[in-house]
């Protein structure tokens, strides 16, 4: 590979890292908004608005995994963690400084809305942490075993595992620190489960379009990974 299309790869790693660690955070900042959506008419889902940008990591990671390879997929991961933590110290510094009497946003506004959000990202962090390493740990086993051939079912393999991870951690850390009822569980968990599965179904043909985009630009054979240094 050229100079010039290493260095175009490397550019598309950093926007690629920038989208994750960007849903990455923006989920755990606006979580505390529930909405429903009831698609088939017969199951009703009630999930946080934190849940929309967050498959958007998973779908990112599998992206890396798949055309950068496992070691830079773990290196996208580490700095989601890094960011997310960064964000918790903004929010309770500016959660703990007093806010002017002219201040359109008065100090138990910004309380009510930010003020569980290091709650919400110690346990996203936990479960991230649990949810992300075996989405691409799996992914690379059914890589290896399938010799880098049927994308689908790495991609959907390491997705149904790692969301119920997810989703179960997350939701019993919240009820557990008392930021949610426990009465809501059961919803929650299968509510967020069944959405992801959905949302990983559906992105199976997004991952394939912009793998053989990449595979087109840089020429790339079928389990053949990018490097660069």
């Amino acid at each position: 590979m050229t100079h010039k299309l290493k260095s175009e790869a490397f550019t598309i790693y950093l926007i690629l890292t920038s989208m994750f660690v960007a849903a990455l955070v923006a989920s755990n900042l606006i979580f505390q908004k529930f909405f429903f959506w009831n698609p088939f008419g017969w199951f009703r889902f009630e999930l946080s608005v934190g849940i929309l940008p967050y498959p958007i990591t998973f779908l990112i990671t599998d992206i890396i995994s798949e055309i950068y390879g496992k070691k830079r997929a773990n290196q996208v991961v580490i700095a989601g963690i890094f960011a997310s933590f960064f964000s918790m110290l903004i929010i309770l510094v500016g959660n703990y400084t007093p806010a002017i009497e002219a201040s359109p946003v008065d100090n138990d506004t910004f309380t009510k809305v930010f003020g569980l959000s290091p709650i919400a990202v110690l346990a996203s962090m936990l479960a991230y942490l649990f949810a992300q390493f075996i989405d691409i740990r799996i992914f690379h086993f059914w890589k290896r075993k399938t010799n880098g051939k049927h994308l689908w079912l790495r991609n959907n393999f390491s997705t149904f595992s790692s969301q119920l991870i997810d989703t179960l951690t997350v939701v019993t850390l919240l009820c557990s620190f008392k930021v949610l009822p426990w009465s809501l569980f059961n919803t929650l968990v299968i509510s967020g489960f069944v959405f992801k599965i959905i949302i990983a179904l559906l992105d199976t043909p997004i991952l394939y379009f912009i793998v053989y985009l990449f595979k087109q630009r840089f020429k790339l054979k079928e389990g053949e990974e990018i490097e660069f240094h």
